[in-house]
This record gives C-alpha cells, sequence and structure tokens, in this order.
C-alpha cells in the first residue's frame, strides 16, 4: 500500500474509533441524563401514557386523571377541589411541567420509581396495565377546609402542624389556583396558565412555605423563650428593668408602644398587651449572638426545611448592631419567616420545648397498596426545656384569656396564643400584616394542633388590620376543625 492510501486508511480508522468511542459514550454514560431531559419528548410522552397514581387525604384521593382527545399524551391529571388542595398537590401539567409533591413524588406517582420494579415486573407476566404507586398525606380535610373558607378572599396563608409529631396538618395559600384549568397542553391550557403566571396576585406562589413576612410581634414568643433560656429572665411576674420612654440602644430613638403602662412591666403582662419595649430591651440584653442561636434552634436561617417540599429560609439577622437586634427582637427590622415557620415555633412550644421535624407525606404506596417507604417522626431539635416551655405556654395562655388574643377563645378549652401586626415598607408605610399563632390543648395537657395565620391583605382599612381581628378568628376555626375531627 502506498503511503497516501495508508495515510487516508489510518484517518478513516481513526473516525471509525472516535464514532464507536462518541456511540458508546451518548449509550452507557450519558444515556440517563439525555432520557431525562425535559427537552426529551419521549419521556413526556410516557410520563401521561398511564393513568398517575393519586395524592391521598384521609383515604380518599384528592387528584385523579382523565382521557386526552387528539395529543400525544393519553392521559392528563384532574384534581378534586383544586383550589383547596394545590398548596400541598402543587401541579401537574402535560404544558407546563409540575411542582411540589407532583414533581418531588413523580416516580411512584408514574410508576417509574426503581422502588416499583417489582410490580412492573409481575405486570409483565399477569399482562395488567402499568400503574403509578400513592402519595399519602398527613392533612387533616376538615382543618383545611376550614382554614381555606376562613380566609376567603383575603390574601395569606395558614401552616398547621401537628406538635407531637410534626405532621403538616392543613397548608392553606390565598388566592389560590385550579391545576386542572392548565392540566393539558390545548390553547385553554396555555391561556389559564399564562394569566396565572402574569398573575399580580402571584396564585401560583405557595404563600404558607415560599413567602417569608415580618413575624411582629408573634416573634416575641422566640424573644420570650430567648430570655428563660439564657437566664435574663427567671420570673415572668416579676417587674423588669424596662424604663419608660425605651431608647433604642445607640439611639435616640423612643421605642413606641401602643399599650399601655410597659415601663417597669412584668415579661408575662408585657406578652399580654405586646408591649414593644419590655422585648427590645430583653432582646438587647439576650444579645445578637444568643437571640440567633435560640431563633436557629426553632428553624430560622435553615435553607434546607424539606416537607418534602422545600420552604424558603426565614432569617434572624447574625451580623446587625444592638438597635437592629433589639427592633428585631420583637419582629421588625431585617426578621422574617414563612407561616410554617412560625407554626413551627408555636409546635415547639406546645410540645414542651421538643421541635418535631414538620412533614406532609405519611406513607409511598405501590399500586398494590403496599408500604413502599413510611415516615417515622424526627426530632429536630430543642429550642427551649421543657420549664421554659410550661412558662411560655402560660403567657400565651394568659394572652387569650385576658389580653390581645381573646378572639381565639374555644369554650371549655385551653388556648394559647400571640397577636402580632406587622409594619413593613419604606417608613412602614404600606398595609401591615396581620398575624396569629396559637396552639390548642387536649384535657390531657398535650396539644394535637399548632397554628400560624398571616393575612397579607383583606382589603380592610389600615386602622381595622390587626392579629385579633383578622388572623386569630382563622386560627380558631382551624383549632376547633381538628378538636371536632379528632373527637369523632
Amino acid at each position: 500500500m502506498n503511503k497516501p492510501l495508508r495515510r487516508i486508511s489510518i484517518f478513516c480508522g481513526l473516525l471509525v474509533l472516535a464514532l464507536l468511542v462518541r456511540t458508546n459514550w451518548i449509550q452507557y454514560v450519558q444515556a440517563e441524563d439525555l432520557s431525562t431531559r425535559k427537552e426529551n419528548r419521549r419521556v413526556q410522552i410516557a410520563q401521561y401514557a398511564t393513568e398517575r397514581g393519586n395524592i391521598i387525604v384521609e383515604g380518599k384521593p384528592i387528584t385523579g386523571s382523565a382521557v386526552t382527545d387528539g395529543s400525544d399524551y393519553k392521559f392528563k391529571r384532574t384534581y378534586m377541589d383544586g383550589p383547596l388542595w394545590s398548596p400541598v398537590t402543587g401541579y401537574a401539567s402535560q404544558a407546563f411541567g409540575s411542582t411540589q409533591l407532583e414533581s418531588l413524588e413523580d416516580g411512584i406517582l408514574t410508576g417509574n420509581d426503581d422502588r416499583l420494579f417489582f410490580d412492573r415486573t409481575i405486570g409483565m407476566f399477569t399482562g395488567e396495565k402499568k400503574q403509578g404507586g400513592n402519595v399519602v398525606t398527613t392533612l387533616n380535610a376538615a382543618a383545611q377546609q376550614a382554614a381555606f373558607k376562613q380566609l376567603g378572599t383575603k390574601k395569606g396563608a395558614v401552616a398547621a402542624i401537628d406538635p407531637r409529631t410534626g405532621a403538616i396538618l392543613a397548608l392553606v395559600s390565598t388566592p389560590s389556583y385550579d391545576p386542572t384549568s392548565f392540566a393539558g397542553n390545548s390553547k385553554t391550557d396555555e391561556k389559564a396558565w399564562v394569566e396565572l403566571k402574569d398573575s399580580e396576585d402571584k396564585k401560583l406562589v405557595n404563600r404558607a412555605l415560599r413567602e417569608t413576612y415580618p413575624p411582629g410581634s408573634t416573634f416575641k414568643v422566640v424573644t420570650a423563650a430567648a430570655a428563660l433560656e439564657h437566664g435574663v429572665v427567671t420570673d415572668v411576674n416579676a417587674p423588669t428593668d424596662t424604663e419608660d420612654p425605651y431608647i433604642l440602644p445607640g439611639t435616640r430613638t423612643e421605642m413606641v408602644n401602643h399599650a399601655p403602662n410597659c415601663g417597669k412591666a412584668t415579661l408575662n403582662y408585657a406578652m399580654q398587651v405586646s408591649c414593644n419595649s419590655v422585648f427590645a430591651n430583653m432582646g438587647d440584653k439576650v444579645g445578637r449572638d444568643n437571640m440567633v442561636k435560640t431563633a436557629e434552634k426553632f428553624g430560622f436561617n435553615n435553607d434546607k426545611i424539606d416537607t418534602p417540599v422545600r420552604a424558603f429560609a426565614s432569617v434572624y439577622d447574625k451580623t446587625m448592631g444592638k438597635d437592629g437586634n433589639a427592633l428585631s427582637s420583637i419582629g421588625q427590622f431585617n426578621t422574617a419567616a414563612t407561616p410554617l415557620q412560625m407554626a413551627m415555633v408555636t409546635a415547639a412550644i406546645a410540645n414542651n420545648g421538643k421541635l418535631m421535624k414538620p412533614y406532609m407525606v405519611s406513607q409511598l404506596e405501590s399500586p398494590g397498596l403496599d408500604i413502599v417507604e413510611k415516615h417515622e417522626p424526627q426530632e429536630m431539635s430543642r429550642p427551649l426545656s421543657a420549664e421554659n416551655a410550661k412558662k411560655v405556654r402560660d403567657m400565651m395562655v394568659n394572652v387569650v384569656e385576658n389580653g390581645t388574643g381573646r378572639t381565639a377563645r374555644i369554650k371549655n378549652t385551653v388556648v394559647g396564643g400571640k397577636t402580632g401586626t406587622a409594619q413593613h415598607g419604606e417608613g412602614n408605610k404600606k398595609r401591615p400584616y396581620a398575624w396569629f399563632i396559637s396552639y390548642v390543648e387536649n384535657p390531657d395537657g398535650s396539644s394535637p394542633v399548632a397554628v400560624a395565620v398571616v393575612i397579607e391583605d383583606s382589603g380592610a382599612d389600615r386602622e381595622d388590620i390587626s392579629g385579633a381581628g383578622l388572623a386569630a378568628p382563622v386560627a380558631k376555626a382551624v383549632m376547633e376543625a381538628v378538636l371536632k375531627s379528632n373527637k369523632g
């Protein structure tokens, strides 16, 4: 063979070798990545080729599947009471993807999860069609419905937790949306999606998990816990050294109180009528670093709180000065919290100082209803001792019995709570947020539910916005629903 032909042969051989290497690389190394890419239409077609498994609440499905006509996708997702449950389910859309439980548990719901391999294998021999498994939630239908009904046309959110286990009992965000309206890929679905996506009300946002607000005076229970835990206060009924007027440390700014007799007030009285000066003073005495430690034990500054849907991190500033820390101690300045976070705070106090990790999926089931995975309650932290938790609870009960939280009273039942009206915006000129956090006790002293409610906008006049007037009735309805369902 002459030299030019030999060179051409070698070059062609190298090209064939490169082609073989590239083919094997795609088939064996990149196969999984390519098969799961959103751009791979065959994956999407396969995803909707069979009926999805269901998301379950109290033994009943809140989802379903319907046949799609004139499309490559055989089935599309349907939802029962979509606006009620969308903060829990998220959505699964042929055109716009999926979110929340629909996304996180897609493998179980489609039947593609490796843990369902045995079911798929049996189906090959029996001729049964491929089926998806079920996602069983911890939600309490009565509590969810009560929260949704009470919020009504208001813009806001509710999170309710069983303090003993961390199980999420209600998760509501309003205004809401119906995931069925854009579950397909038609022009009608596209129109519904665009309207929701561009909505000024941010209907697609799960406010209970993924919106943070200044918590206002509801944060005072965290400051009280910090003051007790770090020895700044031992007797909640002893006078404090809070001056009236109280000057923010390092400034000439007076702390404004909206309640009488806050000078030298006891911690108990200060909680009852919500004295800003007392809690700002206590936060300053605890100190920023110790306030951060206590807040973080309750869950603040943690960006990995998965329910399994990940919640936004609530914030207690680690770098602010003394005046900022004093303001943060009353839930203002840079302090920000999700409704879930404030429900966690309340749950820890109600559960003798033990914070359980929040979760809303109790188990995953195979198509044959065998348990694939079961959630076991997990302790997350101990923000305060049982003794100090009892002191904070007693103060919260006093708030409901004799203070700003009277609208949350339930006859012949122990209820503890804390109101909050959070200022925000430049110069605090925007409409304030109305907050209420609360828990209710069983006859044996345990608590079946801790609730956090925030009303972002109710349409009420500014002077009529308050945690007691707007948020507390919502929390009361949720607590009553849980108590009634537990009796039934």
